[in-house]
């Protein structure tokens, strides 16, 4: 019992120290300790201009990535998770995560997780200890894209925004949960702060539920995934289907 206790703590940490490692300056007016009325409705996602430029997913689309010459097929799921699952499409599309690093690996004292998406790492030069920062630079705003925590409840018709259920006075379970093969976006303490990071759940994770969100699933290949080791390359990464789902401010006009 004082072992699992142990590893239980030592977990703990790591999550404070590694998932909450995300870029450093999150969206403005974005904090945990907002008010339940400063929540946006499911209207105010598209109206908002923190949201309405956001690529958004409908529907579900499927991306391979690849790792020393071996395939991880993934489930993007924009039902769920429509902003989440979108900036990931939309970063894969533009060819953000090729020849990104995986910075962070945690397989002790469990099967923690795996992180990557730093687009600092595409430097090769950029030493690897010092990933964790870094965000996509939106080359026509030549500023970082961030975007809100959006989880869904269980049984619920729509996602919470910029909230974690704690905040948010949410009890029941996510729709997208922290099991083995989860793939969610890293962020710093505050709830807006996600932008291009993301990890692979080793294990499951049902601390993090409701904290951090979770908008896809690994459906092939979890066998390279627990093979990744800190420092390899996504070699890279594309959307093999469902890209039509993807839609974008532009398309709008």
């Amino acid at each position: 019992m004082r072992i699992n206790i142990r590893r239980w703590l030592s977990v703990i940490l790591v999550v404070l120290g590694l998932v909450i490692a995300g870029c450093s300056n999150p969206m403005a007016n974005s904090t945990e300790s907002s008010t339940p009325q400063n929540n946006p409705t499911p209207a105010e996602t598209t109206s908002n201009p923190q949201f309405s430029n956001l690529p958004r997913l409908d529907n579900k689309a499927t991306v391979e990535l690849r790792v020393k010459g071996s395939p991880i097929t993934i489930e993007v799921d924009g039902t769920n998770a429509p902003i989440t699952a979108g900036n990931f499409v939309d970063l894969v599309q533009k060819g953000v995560y090729d020849g990104l690093v995986f910075h962070r690996v945690v397989r002790e004292p469990q099967p923690f997780v795996v992180q990557g998406g730093d687009p600092q790492g595409k430097n090769p030069k950029f030493p690897v200890e010092l990933l964790g920062t870094g965000g996509f630079i939106d080359p026509q705003t030549k500023e970082t894209r961030y975007i809100p925590l959006e989880i869904k409840p269980k049984g619920a018709e729509e996602p919470i925004y910029r909230k974690t259920f704690k905040v948010a006075g949410i009890n029941s379970d996510p729709q997208l949960t922290h099991t083995r093969g989860a793939v969610a976006m890293a962020r710093s303490q505050m709830p807006d702060s996600a932008s291009s990071q993301f990890y692979f759940a080793l294990a499951e994770l049902p601390f993090l539920d409701g904290d951090y969100a979770v908008f896809g699933y690994v459906t092939k290949g979890m066998d390279v995934v627990n093979k990744i080791q800190q420092g390899d390359r996504i070699e890279s990464v594309k959307v093999i289907q469902g890209i039509e789902n993807l839609k974008k401010a532009e398309d709008k006009e």
